[in-house]
């Protein structure tokens, strides 16, 4: 590969448009060989990627990769909104759709392939990244909220108040910028967000828990009854039942077994304590009623135990 064509990517995360490539003397024609050859990837019309950085990003990454590609071949009055902006910089979300870039622009709405446009509100928060424009991230968020529901919204919200990259304020504000009518599920979910969840998965657990009617407290430090610290846990439901969520976790090598043994010690002196631990995967989540059925037995088992241990 051209050497100013690597190194004009390379200061832009790997990315660039065909007008970026013709600054450095690169034609269409080059990118398209070279697209071939498997040295760029090209994620939409005139925006590539170095297949470098592509191949070895996930998911996340890959979509945050597009968006930025892609809005260096839109006009710089066009800036990334809804689930794009937040995955410029970097807030997991769920629940949006990652086939396509949001950009808010002076037009009228319509949708291309991986592309969707739409109308500008002039009075919409705005952030940068280097030279590329995006909505805040307080604006990004209640947009996903209004577009996509509830439990997008507060898994959005979730990750950007944790990541301190906007203030339960400024999502209130953001809030006063959408259509009136359009404004309820935002309100709702921006009621239910919380800081303490430290992933999507943990903000998807909570509102599974809460709305089958359990007292739910999140990132709870148990200790014993001699002020010892046992652990902080994800959540501890109606005060008796401990319920982790285990995300990605793999316990395949020694420093993950060792981790398992740990967390079995752990779950050995909750259950001392009186406490019942129910532990929740990703696939989990897509059954609800099963979290709940063994949520509810398992109170059932920690009310039971604290009451043979009263005797």
């Amino acid at each position: 590969m051209d050497s100013r064509l690597r190194t004009l990517a390379q200061a832009q995360s790997g990315v660039f448009s065909v007008d970026d490539a013709a600054r450095v003397g690169i034609t269409a024609n080059e990118l398209t060989t070279l697209v071939r050859a498997g040295e760029l990837v090209r994620v939409r019309r005139g925006a590539y990627v170095l297949s470098a950085v592509f191949d070895g990003a996930d998911l996340s990454e890959r979509y945050r990769l597009r968006v930025l590609a892609v809005l260096r071949t839109r006009p710089a009055t066009d800036r990334a909104s809804h689930q794009s902006a937040l995955a410029m910089f970097q807030v997991p979300f769920y629940g949006a759709p990652t086939d396509v870039v949001m950009v808010e622009a002076s037009t009228s709405s319509r949708q291309r392939s991986g592309l969707y446009l739409h109308a500008r509100s002039s009075h919409s928060g705005r952030a940068f990244l280097g030279n590329l424009h995006a909505v805040s991230p307080e604006v990004a968020c209640v947009q996903i909220a209004a577009r996509y529901g509830f439990e997008a919204g507060v898994c959005a919200m979730d990750s950007a108040l944790h990541l301190s990259r906007c203030t339960r304020e400024g999502l209130e504000a953001a809030l006063e910028q959408l259509p009136v009518s359009r404004r309820r599920t935002a309100r709702l979910a921006i009621a239910a967000a919380q800081p303490l969840a430290e992933s999507v998965g943990e903000s998807r657990l909570r509102i599974i828990l809460q709305d089958a009617g359990f007292a739910v407290r999140s990132q709870v430090q148990i200790v014993d009854g001699d002020d010892r610290f046992v652990g902080r846990v994800d959540f501890l439901v109606d005060d008796v039942v401990v319920v982790e969520f285990d995300g990605l976790t793999k316990y395949a090598d020694l420093d993950g077994r060792r981790v398992l043994a740990d967390e079995k010690a752990r779950e050995s002196r909750l259950s001392r304590l009186g406490f019942e631990v129910e532990r929740v995967v990703w696939r989990d989540l897509d059954r609800p009623e099963l979290i709940v059925q063994r949520v509810t037995e398992a109170r059932l088992t920690a009310l039971n135990r604290r009451a043979a241990m009263a005797r």
